[in-house]
């Protein structure tokens, strides 16, 4: 008799069915090559390891999350392959512009075209992918060519990764040209070219085609916008900006969480962080970038308290902090001299979050150091760093040497820089003016002398301003020549009410030994914040902000004049310079004149 806890089994029912389902059918749940390489075994027992539809699996398993190790596992099965077809080719394409070694995408495509394979519409979009990161426009060039050939050149899926791949080589004029040839291009060819020209740094190209997009009732993407977004940030045009964010709540884009976050980045751009924080804190959903650009809005406005305090919420609610967030408090503790606090973030990143520090976080901690006059530890930090330095590193120890008047270190960086680049003309009248401060004319003398026999000239300054929706710009010494008459007058009026009130040209900042000091007064009156300022002062009504982007730092003359202006007017300025932003307010400014 069986016992009463026996498996009971019908007569009537069934025996159990084994399992016949292939193993190849978890390649969908694979977590490693270890696993994969089990699937593979199993096939290799079963006499289907030359299937060439069993090893195109094994292959696109290996492409979807290409790391050096399964890229070189799925060479080895495409090698097994006596005569492999564009399928598995397109594959192999597509992990390798994935990959780290994007290059051998082309080498392998070399390989197969002498084999007889023709490529397909699928094939061009991976190899332009792979030539776009790494860069490699001569190869684009002649994928270009033979797409052309095969008449593919208009292909919807090759046109959009032609365009990408000539804006990442740097070639944004031949983007222009292949989008222009296009008939009736679709958003993601208008996306590729408007991502192009903003990552160019050319907005207004990319707002035109957003215009343009627009007109031909085309509907803009969540990419659209971010590009858009982008541009507005770089002009510094916030009128526009939001104009964009009602356009973004009208059509829901703002359910996305990248758009929201770079709604942040151009409030913050264009001077109004009180935007910036309404739309952080109206986010139902805020990922790592959302917190790390309300970090850097606070940081680069001057807030560092604000930056550091949002920072211990963020690890509050446990949102892991990436090298963005580093990079904000690391500006916020250099923007407010916290010298302490941005040296225990900086040694945090690596050693409890496992973040390596990048170039421009090696440079916020030059700034660091150097405004805070610790000179030679900067110089001892670049020499110590584990990369070699970039001549960024070493034009912000440049800078600060100027500041804090010291023309021996100065001199010694400059060499370093030289040993890197030696056609940055801003590089040669810094130090050049840092020793004609200090008397040093034979030094200076051997300065411009260098500068005109190696052709390196100085960048122009210039600021732009937004009056009713339009950016305006203005380079410095242009109140001399082209700039209007009536904006000349503004500017001659402006500086004699500034005079009444205490202002006195700081005629040390133009170091030219033959220049009379009313011609010094004069260089220095037609600086291109000043006029921005005062065309913003002409154009607007009173009481308006004023808001001013500068492509280079502001200088020392320019923000004593700013902090009167906004004192006698009574009117909020708001500039951007290349570094930060300074709130000019009630005859004060928000960096204190700490920058």
């Amino acid at each position: 008799m069986a016992a009463a806890n026996a498996l009971q089994i019908s007569p009537f029912s069934s025996p159990p069915k084994p399992n016949t389902a292939s193993p190849l059918s978890l390649l969908p749940h694979c977590t490693s090559l270890r696993e994969l390489k089990q699937i593979q075994a199993f096939t290799i027992k079963t006499h289907l390891q030359n299937d060439i539809n069993v090893l195109t699996k094994l292959i696109s398993f290996c492409t979807l999350n290409p790391s050096a190790t399964l890229m070189d596992h799925a060479h080895q099965l495409f090698d097994q392959i006596p005569q492999p077809d564009i399928v598995v080719f397109n594959n192999m394409a597509r992990g390798y512009s994935r990959s780290n070694s994007p290059l051998r995408a082309i080498v392998l495509f070399s390989d197969i075209l002498c084999s007889g394979i023709i490529p397909d519409d699928y094939t061009f979009p991976s190899l332009l992918k792979a030539c776009a990161s790494s860069k490699a426009l001569q190869e684009g060039k002649q994928l270009h060519c033979l797409a052309t050939k095969l008449g593919l050149n208009h292909n919807i899926y090759v046109c959009p990764t032609l365009i990408n791949m000539y804006t990442e080589c740097k070639d944004v004029n031949a983007a222009r040209r292949v989008f222009d040839k296009i008939a009736e291009p679709c958003v993601v060819c208008y996306n590729a070219i408007i991502t192009g020209y903003a990552r160019s740094s050319r907005p207004n190209e990319a707002l035109s085609l957003f215009r343009e997009l627009q007109a031909i009732n085309l509907m803009p993407t969540d990419v659209t916008l971010l590009s858009v977004l982008s541009s507005c940030a770089l002009l510094g045009a916030l009128d526009l900006g939001r104009w964009i964010h009602e356009y973004v709540k009208i059509h829901d884009f703002d359910k996305y969480v990248k758009v929201n976050t770079a709604l942040i980045d151009m409030y913050a751009k264009c001077g109004s962080l009180d935007d910036a924080v309404s739309v952080f804190e109206n986010m139902a959903v805020r990922d790592t970038q959302a917190w790390s650009a309300m970090v850097m809005a606070y940081a680069t406005h001057g807030h560092g308290s604000k930056a550091i305090s949002l920072f211990e919420e963020m690890k509050r609610v446990r949102v892991r902090p990436d090298e963005i967030t580093f990079l904000g408090l690391l500006y916020a503790c250099s923007h407010t001299g916290l010298v302490r606090e941005g040296c225990e973030y900086f040694y945090s990143m690596s050693d409890k979050y496992g973040i390596i520090p990048g170039i421009k976080h090696y440079g916020c901690m030059v700034d660091l150091l150097s405004r805070a006059g610790r000179l030679d530890e900067a110089y001892k930090f670049i020499d110590a760093l584990p990369i070699k330095p970039t001549p960024i590193l070493w034009r912000t120890l440049l800078s600060a040497c100027s500041s804090h008047g010291n023309v021996e270190l100065a001199k010694r960086v400059i060499g370093r820089i030289f040993e890197l680049d030696d056609s940055h003309g801003g590089d040669y009248v810094i130090l050049s003016n840092l020793c004609a401060r200090a008397g040093r004319w034979e030094d200076v003398n051997y300065l411009r002398k260098l500068m005109k026999d190696k052709g390196v000239v100085k960048v122009p300054g210039c600021s732009s301003v937004e009056v009713n929706n339009v950016v305006h710009e203005f380079f410095s010494g242009e109140g001399v020549q082209s700039v209007s008459a009536d904006l000349h007058r503004a500017l001659d009026k402006l500086v004699k009410e500034l005079k009444l009130v205490g202002y006195v040209p700081d005629i040390s900042l133009v170091c030219h030994a033959d220049m009379e000091v009313e011609d010094k007064e004069i260089a220095l009156r037609y600086h291109s914040e000043k006029l921005a300022i005062a065309f913003g002062l002409l154009n607007s009504p009173p009481g308006t902000k004023i808001r001013v982007v500068k492509n280079l730092r502001v200088c020392g003359d320019c923000h004593s004049a700013a902090k009167l202006i906004s004192l006698i007017f009574d009117r909020e300025i708001i500039l951007r310079d290349v570094q930060r932003f300074h709130h000019f307010k009630d005859g004060k400014c928000s960096c204190g004149d700490y920058w």
